[in-house]
């Protein structure tokens, strides 16, 4: 299966419609989006605009960011101990892009729809993509049929600090924002920051499979 997966995003539409367009040389591979579509950048309403649209033309898989829990968590049933994380997480910019209070929490909803839709991890023969990372202490089987290990997908960063897993196939992952892709045997890591204007960041970051050859976009959104 050819295959796309693209880097954690972040409210920042102007790069991912560049990105897009480059990708769109590659008409018959399904892309495969790995979470943090929102928060910290100044569009997060347009990236999801514009994913929901991109689903009808594209064959798309989107993955839940630790961001989209964030938002799902402030929204819900215990948003009053949940809502503050959020906001202190750039959750205060995907209000702006909204139109939103705190005290209206008024999102459309087919983009709730899109959130809840959002899956925890997708896995192929070779790959396994998710947000963050997967556990380091056993397989990715073992993770995928025990729902308690939903927030290592979303938050952990253990992977990092190992060179070698007990994991059965390569895992394709965002989450933590490095200058240049991360590259090891059974790990690929595809967030480098689009959203940040540090030295070496500012990148949107696509790999393409089988090939894990790398496709960026300098960032085009002000901060």
């Amino acid at each position: 299966m050819k295959m796309i997966a693209i880097g954690d995003i972040h409210g920042c539409c102007r790069s991912l419609e560049g990105l897009l367009e480059k990708l769109e040389e590659y008409p018959d591979h399904r892309l495969i989006f790995v979470g943090d579509y929102i928060d910290r950048g100044p569009c997060s309403r347009e990236v999801v605009d514009c994913l929901i649209e991109l689903e009808k033309k594209r064959d798309c898989v989107f993955l839940r960011g630790n961001h989209e829990q964030m938002l799902l968590d402030a929204t819900g049933e215990g948003k009053h101990e949940n809502f503050q994380m959020w906001i202190m997480n750039g959750g205060d910019n995907t209000l702006r892009s909204y139109g939103l209070t705190p005290a209206k929490l008024d999102f459309p909803a087919d983009h709730l729809e899109f959130y809840r839709n959002t899956k925890f991890f997708y896995s192929t023969d070779d790959y396994f993509f998710v947000h963050a990372g997967a556990p380091i202490h056993q397989s990715l089987e073992a993770s995928m049929e025990n729902p308690q290990f939903r927030h290592d997908f979303l938050w952990t960063r253990e992977h990092l600090n190992i060179y070698d897993t007990p994991w059965e196939k390569k895992v394709i992952f965002g989450h933590t924002p490095r200058p240049d892709p991360i590259q090891r045997p059974k790990m690929i890591g595809i967030d480098t920051g689009c959203v940040f204007s540090s030295p070496g960041y500012g990148k949107l970051t696509a790999v393409v499979l089988p090939d894990e050859t790398f496709i960026q976009q300098e960032s085009l959104d002000e901060q």
